[in-house]
């Protein structure tokens, strides 16, 4: 008995110390950027992070794996647009990136896993990965750092200890499109919601947020929900095949990105388009601007330039052995007007345009949070090495 009351006390303390590591990754923080992190999903990892003090083992110039999960919308055509033309232009002139290998897995987490081990055999530098499953890829990201290669997660997260996520806080990101939905509709009514893709932790910590929303409206009505792969033509397949067995009103939609198929197929349902939720495309800040009644804001929550951006930037910093201080690098979403939508408009837009408004790189991972979240901040691209 005397044995196993010492063993459980040992295991007591183990825990107690784990547990307060694991607060003081968060607490040490200042309070505004812990702000960004109230509401995560609960399997969001925020203890001190493997990689404070990671070095390099070569190098500059390094070659970073991207490890895609999909690249058939236009939120991946804009992110990806930026890295090419943008990102790895300017690392490459800064002496700092020798090449970028890219897979894509088409959503297969097996793929992906595949991908992941074979971007680190051979030889790259860093691994950055993309609105995967949470827990998939773990044993593939805990090989690559057994072989030395970080991994970064990124518009998303991982629940691999060894990698280090990067994410705006979906939960709160559904949570207030979803208010300003339900508000708009005057607080009661029939509320259908269109979802991302099940499984992946973007579209479920963003349902788990609006799904509190409504709870806390009990005028409410959810009558549905359907999966539009944050792809406007799936949406509008999905919504119309919904419409055509409802034949309820349905007085706001909760769009997790695809807002131009929504409004297609309420239109060519012969539906009035009641109050959406706007999240940042052209084509759906065009229709606003034309029918200013559907929203008082828009959210931005995954602009897919700026969250490039996010990543490539926190990429950047751990292969100079900048050391990220937590598991979790969160920011909060930003709120928009429809003047700033309008303002980032051509004054002849169309709702067919497939680009998406975006606010500025320095916004949306300002150098102010990165200084708080980096052991040994500096800016990525001027930095050198210590001689």
């Amino acid at each position: 008995m005397r044995v196993l009351s010492i063993l459980s006390a040992a295991i007591a303390a183990a825990c107690l110390m784990a547990s307060s590591a694991v607060a003081d990754a968060l607490h040490d923080l200042p309070s505004d950027v812990q702000k960004a992190y109230e509401g995560l999903d609960s399997k969001v990892l925020v203890g001190p992070s493997t990689l404070r003090d990671f070095k390099p083992k070569k190098g500059p110039p390094w070659t970073i794996g991207f490890a895609s999960s999909y690249s058939g919308n236009t939120w991946r055509a804009a992110g990806m647009d930026r890295l090419m033309k943008v990102l790895v232009p300017e690392a490459k002139k800064a002496g700092l990136i020798k090449d970028v290998i890219i897979t894509q897995s088409d959503l297969k987490d097996a793929v992906q896993i595949q991908q992941i081990r074979q971007l680190v055999d051979q030889g790259v530098d860093i691994v950055f990965v993309c609105c995967s499953n949470p827990t998939a890829l773990n044993r593939s990201i805990k090989y690559a750092y057994d072989k030395g290669v970080p991994v970064v997660s990124y518009d998303g997260f991982v629940t691999a200890p060894e990698a280090l996520s990067v994410t705006p806080n979906f939960v709160d990101g559904g949570y207030q499109s979803a208010k300003s939905v339900i508000e708009k509709m005057g607080r009661k009514g029939n509320l259908l919601m269109v979802s991302g893709i099940a499984g992946v932790n973007t579209s479920d910590s963003f349902d788990t947020g609006a799904l509190k929303a409504i709870s806390e409206y009990p005028d409410i009505k959810l009558i549905g929900t359907v999966q539009g792969n944050w792809t406007d033509q799936v949406a509008q397949v999905e919504v119309q095949k919904f419409l055509a067995t409802h034949p309820e009103s349905v007085d706001g939609v909760v769009i997790q990105s695809p807002e131009v198929g929504v409004i297609r197929a309420l239109t060519q349902s012969g539906r009035p388009v009641p109050p959406i939720s706007i999240q940042g495309s052209y084509g759906a800040a065009c229709y606003w601007r034309q029918h200013p009644e559907i929203a008082d804001v828009g959210y931005y929550i995954w602009p897919p330039a700026a969250e490039m951006s996010f990543a490539w930037n926190v990429v950047l910093r751990v292969l100079e052995g900048q050391g990220p201080k937590i598991q979790t690098i969160a920011r909060p979403v930003l709120k928009y007007t429809i003047e700033d939508s309008n303002a980032q408009l051509p004054k002849d837009c169309k709702i067919d345009d497939q680009r998406w408004l975006e606010p500025k790189a320095e916004d949306w991972f300002p150098a102010s949070l990165a200084d708080q979240v980096f052991a040994r901040p500096s800016d990525p691209l001027t930095w050198r090495a210590a001689k």
